[in-house]
């Protein structure tokens, strides 16, 4: 195999034309053979009685690597396919067959932005904030300034408005953001997006952009499978524009049949807790006004359409670095927002950017008001202030999610599946002994009869394949 082509070798003493070669050596080298071992040969091409393309070798192939572990024949454990991806990539083609979708998605989006004069750059991912987001961020320190605390970067959206205050009138960066969060079928502390920024793009303008590059990629997308990977079959659904929009406060007062309080109140807190028992809503952990309001939306609205579906006009309180203004209907502070959602999942979060330095403070303060415990150490962002008061023209901003997008076209559920070697916890995942070691510390507070059925278990989940030993995932 090679160039993604498969080509099947036919090896016949008889159509050897070295006569040097004496079958005992045509024997041994047949013998030695492992599944996994790289060799090279020449001959000629022929169909076999069964139709199929192959070479039948007229010399002795040339062994070039030797594949000293057995190979499965297959691997059933979805963490072991991500923690030893290697092995999964030569004996499945999916993997790498997502890998590729991958790429042309990527390829496509920086196409796309570049034909349209957007310049890429690169911004810090280490600094002494993490801002741009509410998250908790991966701290450090670093040699040059031992006193002082580091941060990954959880957003790069701050150093791009930044590039836009400096007269770049079109940028966007590819590349990733981290949050020290938990990892889900969705979620991973390590993550790509794509985020850009252009001066004078109001909302619609920003929509249209969406739906016009949804469209143009989902079109390219069934090329490529087409073509190169027939066998994965991408989530199914009409990118055409226009898509459906929802009004986030109209929307969840008609769902619940009931009115929204003045979300800019002292007592909306009170208010909305009230709203959630009265309808037997659990509250989300370490609740707070923007977290319930997340909890409805959730709820009531993001998953319950699978096509293209927008989300417009949040809560102010969502969104403290949009432009904000009173709803026309309902009269509350509502974001000039939108959220895209595909098969009940955040695709795409835009909005026109608060460029008021006044303003923004204001919105920074009210953020910390709401002591989200997850940005526990959140304060206003002062150089970023600093910045906005040299005067931003009004900008509109957009991200998207990079590792769902490709889970949506590859029509995967686990982020695992589109990260090259899986999620955080299989890039440092246990070995099996450290396993053993820890189940071993937990059976001191459990019976005997528990240990035993670990490690039975441990034992089962282990496949034997055919006349091979027990294939030992911590031996990949």
């Amino acid at each position: 195999m090679q160039d993604g082509v498969s080509l099947q070798c036919v090896l016949k003493f008889n159509s050897l034309e070295d006569i040097t070669v004496k079958p005992s050596a045509f024997q041994n080298f047949v013998k030695d053979l492992d599944r996994g071992d790289i060799i090279s040969f020449r001959g000629t091409p022929y169909r076999t009685p069964s139709n199929e393309l192959s070479v039948l070798a007229t010399e002795l192939p040339t062994l070039l690597s030797k594949c000293t572990l057995p190979l499965p024949e297959k691997i059933s454990n979805e963490e072991t396919k991500s923690r030893s991806r290697h092995v999964h990539m030569l004996i499945d083609p999916r993997p790498a067959q997502i890998l590729h979708l991958r790429s042309e998605i990527l390829k496509f989006m920086r196409n796309f932005l570049l034909q349209d004069g957007f310049v890429d750059v690169q911004t810090p991912i280490l600094a002494d904030t993490a801002g741009g987001a509410v998250a908790r961020p991966f701290t450090t320190h670093a040699t040059e300034f031992e006193d002082r605390e580091l941060s990954l970067r959880i957003a790069p959206e701050l150093w791009l408005k930044r590039l836009i205050i400096g007269g770049l009138e079109r940028v966007f960066e590819i590349g990733p953001s981290f949050r020290n969060e938990g990892i889900d079928m969705t979620h991973n502390p390590e993550f790509w997006t794509c985020e850009f920024y252009k001066t004078y793009a109001d909302l619609n303008e920003l929509v249209r952009m969406t739906e016009n590059m949804f469209s143009r990629l989902s079109q390219g997308v069934k090329a490529v499978l087409r073509v190169n990977d027939p066998d994965l079959s991408g989530f199914q659904a009409d990118f055409s524009p226009p898509y459906r929009q929802l009004d986030f406060i109209t929307a969840i007062e008609q769902s619940m049949r009931c009115r929204l309080p003045d979300l800019t109140s002292p007592r909306a807190f009170e208010e909305l807790v009230a709203i959630f028992r009265g309808h037997n809503l659990n509250l989300p952990s370490n609740p707070t006004l923007p977290r319930l309001l997340d909890k409805l939306s959730n709820t009531y609205l993001e998953h319950k359409y699978k096509k293209p579906t927008w989300i417009v006009n949040h809560p102010e309180c969502l969104s403290p670095l949009s432009k904000s203004f009173s709803h026309p209907e309902n009269g509350q502070r509502v974001a000039a927002r939108a959220e895209l959602f595909v098969n009940g999942r955040e695709v795409v979060n835009t909005y026109e950017e608060e460029n008021s330095p006044v303003e923004q403070r204001r919105k920074f303060e009210a953020q910390l008001l709401h002591k989200d415990p997850e940005n526990a150490n959140f304060k206003v962002d002062e150089a970023y202030l600093q910045a906005l008061a040299s005067g931003m023209p009004p900008t509109g901003g957009w991200g998207c999610g990079i590792d769902r997008l490709c889970m949506l076209f590859a029509g995967t559920p686990r982020i695992a599946d589109v990260l090259s070697f899986g999620t955080l916890r299989n890039v440092v995942g246990k070995s099996q002994e450290n396993k053993l070691q820890s189940k071993s510390k937990q059976s001191q507070k459990s019976s005997s009869n528990e240990v035993q059925q670990h490690q039975q278990e441990d034992f089962v989940d282990r496949p034997a394949f055919e006349n091979r030993s027990t294939f030992d995932d911590d031996r990949y």
